[in-house]
């Protein structure tokens, strides 16, 4: 079908306060609004103000009252313990409402705090929800985090209670959490009156005598006693949660969500940019600790009367390379969320796909793909065994859904790889030079946000008002700054080429670390690949690839790294004056599968580091330093 997509962003352009209005229709609201946009509240203003509405009511309680009480809301399907659960919408508000009648016992209420540091289990989903149930503002912290890491986030958040789990489980092994948790309380300043402990039959714990609370027996005796909690109702610009983004040093920095707009962008997104219909089945393999859990496990999904997997696993090695297509036909799932990083791990451990056509995949319809940028080889080969659209679309964790993609629902455009496609409606994306004037089409620069932001998106930061202002507004007056570098091509299309900090000055020359990763990429014995800029002292920075290649490649390492650099003097010429490839086993990556450029460039500068606290596995750090060092980088 021809896409509606000029035509609905044109209308947004012209009526952005009309646009919203009309999409604020879907959410059910306990007060209408008083104004759509209030333009001199906040930071740089506020959606919904005078509305009164509560989210989880319109993410279970109305789907119950309308029709889907017996409809599957939830998945919990953990390939880890070879354990699946279900739950209707019936069933998710009983567990929903025992659990906010515990909170409210042990004293949360409206404004309260609640930090939830768990693992990918259905009951994380639960609290998230549960709080919102009360009113009360969750902050989900990535379960394993390290006990300072957890502490400053106590601090900063001062949560009235936390709620936890005996341990996680990892492919091999199991993490406990407990003396994480409490070596984190013992450190923060703030101390919390309770913790809930979620007990796992893979690793018990002991808990706190006067502190600790049994989960399974607390919700169990609330069920028993057939406590009802009504929804709280909130203003539209109270917070749902608080999402502490990376930057562990001193104070966090947490991302705020507000009730209303989080509920309005979301609902909207789900059907006219991901294409999925209320009833159908949507899996966001993520964690409930990251932007993509929070707006596309638990919140999207369950506004718009979807069902919703949580997945506790691997994209390889739960049990193979092949678990994602079994949970895509065990489940029914029509559209895929994930991370670039996963498919890659997934081709690089079956490269012809051969594990595809061992699955039913005749329901899933689209696949999509954010968090990193997408390398074109990548798209194609996911393209290629899946036979389904593939589309890569770019947000963060400020925004909370997406600022460009393709946009399904309202009817696909012509894919250019390499690039997210064209801003959503209520992003009014700019390229701007250092000086912030704004450059041509085709002209790398600083990808900005003209103001206001739209609903959904970060009002300000936890307690931190003028900290929001330096950080995102005061660089570029006027704008949001995403601290991405990219442009918009002739068409509108706009391609991220790298973080502002990844574009690398190679003899005054400006160029992007993202393009080579493209010509990296295309190898066909690649199946990672990162750059980055060192150090030079004739032309101040030259370009540094690592590669990863594909299982099973027995060619000769030397042979290939020179295929590699002579493919990127092709392509981008001998301006990038890219002559050195690092072949390495494994990259550096956060969990949630960003690669650590940032790191991997300090140590080859030979400049002082700390070690990431979301790395994945910390090992990984010293394989890289010794991969240097064999070719005298870094020593």
């Amino acid at each position: 079908m021809a896409s509606r997509y000029h035509e609905v962003y044109a209308g947004w352009q012209s009526d952005p306060e009309g646009f919203w209005a009309k999409a604020a229709e879907d959410i059910d609201w306990f007060r209408r609004w008083d104004k759509v946009f209030d333009a001199p509240a906040g930071v740089y203003g506020h959606w919904f103000a005078g509305a009164e509405c509560n989210t989880c009511f319109n993410a279970v309680d109305r789907h119950v009252e309308g029709g889907r009480a017996d409809q599957i809301a939830l998945v919990h399907d953990s390939a880890v313990t070879g354990t699946m659960t279900r739950f209707t919408y019936a069933e998710l508000k009983a567990e929903i409402v025992a659990l906010a009648a515990v909170l409210a016992k042990l004293g949360v209420e409206k404004g309260d705090r609640v930090i939830i540091y768990m693992p990918m289990v259905a009951e994380a989903a639960i609290a998230m929800l549960a709080c919102a149930r009360l009113g009360a503002v969750h902050s989900v912290v990535f379960g394993g985090f390290a006990a300072k890491e957890l502490a400053t986030r106590i601090d900063d958040a001062r949560p009235k209670l936390i709620i936890s789990a005996s341990c996680g489980l990892e492919p091999g092994r199991v993490v406990a959490y407990k003396p994480l948790l409490d070596g984190a309380i013992d450190l923060a300043g703030h101390k919390p009156a309770s913790c809930l402990i979620l007990q796992r039959p893979q690793l018990a714990c002991d808990t706190v005598p006067g502190r600790d609370i049994d989960y399974a027996d607390a919700v169990s005796a609330a069920k028993a006693s057939g406590t009802d909690v009504p929804c709280v109702p909130v203003a539209a610009t109270d917070p749902l949660y608080v999402l502490y983004t990376s930057g562990t040093t001193g104070q966090p920095k947490g991302v705020v969500r507000d009730n209303g707009g989080h509920m309005v962008a979301l609902k909207w997104s789900m059907q006219n940019e991901f294409g999925v219909a209320p009833g159908e089945v949507f899996w966001a393999a993520s964690d409930v600790g990251w932007v993509v859990g929070h707006s596309y496990i638990v919140y999207a999904p369950l506004l718009h009367g979807c069902t919703t997997i949580l997945f506790e696993g691997k994209p390889v090695g739960t049990p193979d390379a092949g678990t994602f297509w079994r949970v895509i036909a065990d489940h029914g799932v029509v559209a895929l969320f994930t991370a670039p990083t996963a498919f890659r791990a997934i081709k690089k451990e079956d490269p012809k796909g051969e594990f595809v056509s061992k699955h039913d995949l005749s329901r899933f319809r689209t696949l999509f793909l954010a968090g990193e940028r997408a390398d074109p080889e990548t798209i194609r080969w996911a393209e290629q065994k899946l036979g389904v659209p593939v589309i890569d679309h770019w947000w963060q964790t400020e925004t909370g859904h997406p600022i460009s993609q393709n946009p399904v629902g309202l009817g696909m455009l012509p894919v250019k790889y390499g690039s997210p496609c064209v801003p959503m409606p209520g992003f009014d994306v700019r390229v701007l030079d250092d000086a912030g004037h704004e450059v041509a089409r085709n002209t790398l620069g600083n990808v900005v946000l003209k103001l206001p932001l739209p609903p959904g998106c970060l009002p300000t930061l936890w307690n931190a008002d003028k900290r929001f202002h330096d950080a995102y507004l005061a660089e570029f007056p006027g704008y949001y700054k995403t601290a991405d570098a990219g442009y918009v091509d002739d068409d509108g299309y706009l391609f991220i080429m790298a973080r502002t900090d990844d574009i690398i000055n190679v003899a005054g020359h400006r160029l992007s670390t993202g393009a080579m990763e493209e010509v990296l990429a295309e190898h066909p014995d690649v199946a990672e690949c990162a750059v980055i800029g060192i150090a030079d002292a004739m032309k101040g920075q030259i370009p540094c690839g690592f590669v990863v290649l594909n299982s099973g490649v027995t060619r000769d390492i030397a042979e290939i790294e020179r295929e590699v650099v002579a493919l990127v003097r092709e392509r981008i010429g001998p301006v990038a004056a890219f002559k050195l490839v690092v072949t390495i086993k494994r990259l550096p990556k956060t969990r949630s599968g960003k690669i650590l450029r940032g790191t991997m460039q300090k140590i080859a500068d030979k400049e002082a580091w700390a070690m990431p606290a979301t790395i994945d596995d910390p090992a990984i750090l010293d394989e890289i330093t010794q991969a240097l060092a064999t070719r005298g980088i870094g020593v």
